[in-house]
């Protein structure tokens, strides 16, 4: 999937919905398809400090927690429910020890106490608290379209972004519609 400058997430938000594609499902393809691979994109991201070591117990995790992820975006889109997936955000919260932390203004922070993978995927889940409370988690979703489910940030002012690209996938789901409805009516 072409990235499009619209579809970004404002400030650290942008990890998370550049996590949930690092799994493209229109091409099959996977930017985390080994534990190096992993490590890499999460130093590269500066989700975790130096050389990362992860494994393949670590990339399992990635992986869930990215599927997880993508559950909850589409609930934000209005596609399914997500309540299984608030387990794995708990999960990796518990592995990366989030602590509430706060610095010299009073101000808090989630941080991990843990380091390697766990830390870097708690950042993650810390960056998602602090998008629920300054008001912008909703608006990250996944598109509709069943075979696309590319995350983007819905930049629109009545929060009504369905699809990533609405000259792909909306036109893809407004062409089914219409066949749909011709089908009806030839029926």
């Amino acid at each position: 999937m072409v990235m499009r400058k619209r579809q970004q997430a404002p400030g650290e938000l942008e990890h998370v919905r550049a996590f949930v594609n690092t799994a493209d499902l229109e091409d099959g393809t996977d930017e985390l398809d080994s534990p190096a691979a992993l490590g890499q994109w999460l130093v590269t991201r500066r989700l975790a400090g130096g050389k990362l070591r992860a494994s393949r117990g670590d990339l399992a995790r990635a992986h869930t927690l990215r599927e997880a992820l993508r559950a909850i975006l589409l609930a934000h889109n209005g596609e399914g429910e997500a309540a299984s997936a608030a387990a794995v955000l708990d999960e990796v919260a518990r592995r990366a020890r989030l602590r509430l932390r706060f610095d010299e203004r009073g101000d808090g922070v989630l941080e991990p106490e843990a380091g390697g993978v766990d830390g870097a995927l708690g950042t993650i889940v810390a960056i998602i608290a602090e998008a629920i409370a300054q008001g912008t988690w909703g608006r990250l979703k996944a598109c509709r379209w069943h075979t696309c489910e590319w995350a983007f940030y819905d930049h629109t002012k009545n929060h009504s972004g369905a699809w990533c690209a609405m000259e792909v996938c909306g036109n893809r789901a407004k062409a089914k519609a219409y066949r749909e409805r011709r089908a009806g009516v030839q029926g």
